[in-house]
């Protein structure tokens, strides 16, 4: 049976739907409020070159802000510490520019991603075919679940049993975005101490929750149509 276009766009809402439910985890995690419960957190480790939790909580939403405004890398450059020295020396500010090329084209995608489901969720509407659409809309929940589920496990054993497998991930995610060992620093360079490996695994783990609780709401929260 040759597929019509209601249920070819149904499988492209399916698609859709991991893209934008990731898209909104990241907006979370980028938001100050992550960064509050995530340095209160009593397993979350001291910084052994001086940082406390207020100076963390003071410098760590400027490189957040600046992931996502309009500012250039000068945004960063002109923080410095009391002493006048400069908060970010120059491999981490070329490396916060990369993050932040790779951070608001994810963005972009999450806004493309909503947008064509807000425009085919209309002609759904239009044209009588909203069950096809549900039915896209629940079966990408269940892949986000998939997706979801396996990010988690891969989170968790780094956490829990071998940090080996989470380094492995983390290595492989960076190789996919940025350029070379331009992601290492040394562990008394600023974003380190700001962002130790610990944070990247909850972030990590949190992106996978909040997708799987969306997910789940899709898949379980919407009845399925003939």
């Amino acid at each position: 049976m040759k597929p019509t276009l209601p249920h070819i766009l149904s499988f492209l809402v399916s698609l859709l739907i991991p893209f934008a439910l990731i898209g909104f985890a990241l907006r979370l995690l980028l938001s100050p409020v992550f960064l509050t419960v995530e340095y209160n957190m009593s397993y979350f480790p001291q910084d052994e070159y001086g940082f406390t939790k207020e100076d963390r909580l003071h410098w760590a939403p400027y490189a957040l802000e600046y992931l996502v405004n309009n500012a250039d890398v000068s945004y960063l450059g002109d923080l410095k510490f009391e002493d006048g020295s400069p908060l970010y020396n120059e491999r981490e500010l070329s490396h916060m520019q990369d993050v932040k090329n790779v951070v608001q084209g994810a963005l972009r995608v999450w806004y493309a991603a909503l947008a064509v489901l807000a425009i085919i969720a209309f002609f759904a509407w239009r044209g009588k075919w909203m069950a096809d659409y549900v039915n896209g809309l629940r079966r990408g929940g269940w892949w986000m679940v998939g997706l979801a589920v396996a990010l988690g496990a891969v989170v968790g054993i780094g956490i829990t049993i071998s940090p080996d497998v989470f380094w492995q991930f983390f290595t492989l995610f960076h190789s996919l975005f940025f350029e070379g060992d331009s992601w290492l620093f040394y562990y008394s360079d600023t974003l380190i101490r700001l962002f130790p490996i610990r944070f990247w695994q909850d972030a990590f783990l949190w992106a996978a929750v909040l997708a799987l609780g969306g997910g789940i709401a899709l898949g379980l929260g919407l009845k399925p149509k003939q």
